[in-house]
């Protein structure tokens, strides 16, 4: 999974249209405008500290961050941006939307600062690992293709999203901040097999063109709170999407557009439900916090 998604991203852009799948911050610019004001709540009620940072993780085409950013600026922060991003054709494309960005391989190489990090639809592409039995379940080499050595109910691991998850906690306990992560999953740890591949908008076999499809799993957000709290920071609870973009205001937002740009209004109408709704993305996907101890939470929490 590793190896597929390293080649998947660095050989192509895989967003719009054109690619195999839209993400919230291409739906509408409402999304990362209402991350950006979160950021910059949570900013200010922290002290507005000069040396604070912007940071994303696996920032696609930069637009979340343009919007954030957008929002950011208005509210007076001037700090540097990074963005964690190996793949070098979203870092030309990243570069056009945020050209004052900074780019590094891991979080490890972001300099030392309070931290804004976001990390939307990050986590689900990192790798895991599946258990039938308590063994191991591997990828296999057969006369028809690639196959899987063993079936039966299923455990899935992700030793590298709960790595990630550690160092955003040590971060934030070490230099302070606030970190959102968006991404779908569920809840509660269980078993299953969750692991799917998506090719031009649709699903498609996960062993089929390694490399050349998206392939994803559903985050474990327990695993990821666990692995956070090993360090002395705070954890919210888990939202809904739909339920925290209500709860920071894309409602107002969309009626603000929509009467702004009154022949967008159904476009505009369109994309809030498609981000909220609990038939689109509003359900599915879940939205998590984690902060300092001298950090306040951000909002959409309560």
């Amino acid at each position: 999974m590793e190896a597929c998604n390293a080649y998947y991203y660095a050989s192509r852009d895989p967003l719009g249209a054109t690619g195999d799948f839209t993400t919230a911050p291409e739906i509408s610019q409402m999304f990362g405008e209402l991350v950006g004001a979160a950021l910059a709540d949570a900013w200010t009620r922290g002290g507005a500290p000069r040396d604070a940072a912007y940071v994303e993780l696996g920032p696609g085409r930069g637009t979340l961050a343009a919007d954030a950013l957008r929002v950011l600026r208005r509210a007076g922060f001037r700090g540097a941006v990074h963005l964690v991003e190996t793949s070098p054709v979203l870092r030309s494309a990243q570069a056009q939307a945020v050209p004052a960005a900074n780019w590094h391989d891991c979080l490890d190489d972001v300099p030392p600062a309070p931290l804004l990090l976001v990390a939307n639809e990050f986590f689900d592409a990192l790798p895991v690992r599946q258990f039938v039995g308590a063994i191991e379940r591997r990828v296999t080499l057969t006369p028809a293709g690639l196959a899987f050595d063993r079936d039966g109910d299923i455990v899935e691991t992700s030793p590298a999203r709960e790595q990630v998850a550690r160092q955003i906690a040590a971060r934030l306990h070490a230099s302070g901040g606030v970190a959102l992560i968006i991404d779908y999953g569920h809840e509660h740890s269980a078993p299953g097999d969750t692991l799917q591949a998506v090719r031009r908008h649709g699903y498609a076999p996960v062993l089929a063109g390694p490399g050349e499809q998206d392939l994803t799993s559903h985050v474990d957000f327990e695993a990821l709170r666990k692995a956070a709290c090993a360090h002395d920071v705070k954890v919210t609870k888990l939202v809904t999407q739909g339920e925290w973009l209500q709860h920071v205001g894309i409602d107002t937002r969309a009626a603000a557009l929509a009467k702004a740009h009154p022949d967008r209004a159904p476009e505009i109408r369109a994309a809030r439900d498609r981000l909220c709704n609990r038939g689109e993305m509003g359900e599915l996907f879940k939205v998590i916090a984690i902060h300092s101890a001298a950090w306040p939470a951000p909002a959409g929490f309560e």
